[in-house]
Parts: structure tokens; sequence; C-alpha cells
């Protein structure tokens, strides 16, 4: 269990994280750690029409973010602007946006792509 689980959801539940959102995994105890790369994932949340700015300059970088939107209904009139908005930036770079679940949209430039399917099904 871990980010994939969180992103595409999971057969089983949780067991004690610690209470937070993310677990924080210490470099020391995985070997060939990353140094520089070249694409970022970022994580956000999106609580109002200015946190577009911030994803919008990472997918121009050419990093993948990974927004959180539960503080919006997926029919609510500033989360449609916001879906717009974003659509339109992978459009611009040639990206990918979906949405998953009611939680969560996944923001891909244009060197990146997002499969629909499950893996292993």
């Amino acid at each position: 269990m871990g980010l994939m689980d969180n992103l595409l959801g999971s057969r089983e539940p949780r067991r004690g994280t610690g209470g937070g959102e993310y677990v924080e995994l210490d470099a020391d105890d995985v070997e060939g750690s990353v140094g520089e790369t070249a694409t970022t994932v970022h994580i956000a949340s999106i609580d109002s029409q200015r946190d577009v700015i911030d994803i919008k300059n990472a997918i121009y970088d050419g990093d993948i973010v990974i927004a959180d939107i539960t503080r919006h209904s997926t029919t609510d009139q500033t989360m449609e602007r916001i879906t717009q908005d974003l659509q339109e930036i992978t459009r611009e770079v040639g990206g990918d946006i979906v949405q998953k679940a009611d939680d969560q949209l996944i923001i891909t430039p244009g060197t990146i792509g997002i499969s629909r399917t499950k893996l292993g099904h």
C-alpha cells in the first residue's frame, strides 16, 4: 500500500499510518536513492482559482501534479472553471489530465500520458 493505492484505491483498508495523509520514507532505506531528475511529481491542494497558477507553472516546467480537490464538489462552478483552465493548459503543452474519483486530479506535461486502465486489469 502506498501512493498508488492512494491514487487508484485499495481493496483493503489502510492500517495505522500515524494519522497523516502521506508517510515520509527515509531515503537511506532506499537503495540507489534518486538524485537530480528531469521530472518531479508535485502534490497540490486546490482550494481556490489562485492555486491553478502554481499547478500551471509546474506543468509548463514539465512536471506532474496530483491535486487534491476534496474541498470542492465536482459540480461546483468554481471547480468547473478550474478544471477548464487545467484542461486548456494540458492542451497547450500536449499533456494529459484525469480525475480520479471525486477527490483528485492528475495532470501531466506533454511527454507523459495517463493510462485509463488500472494495472493488472
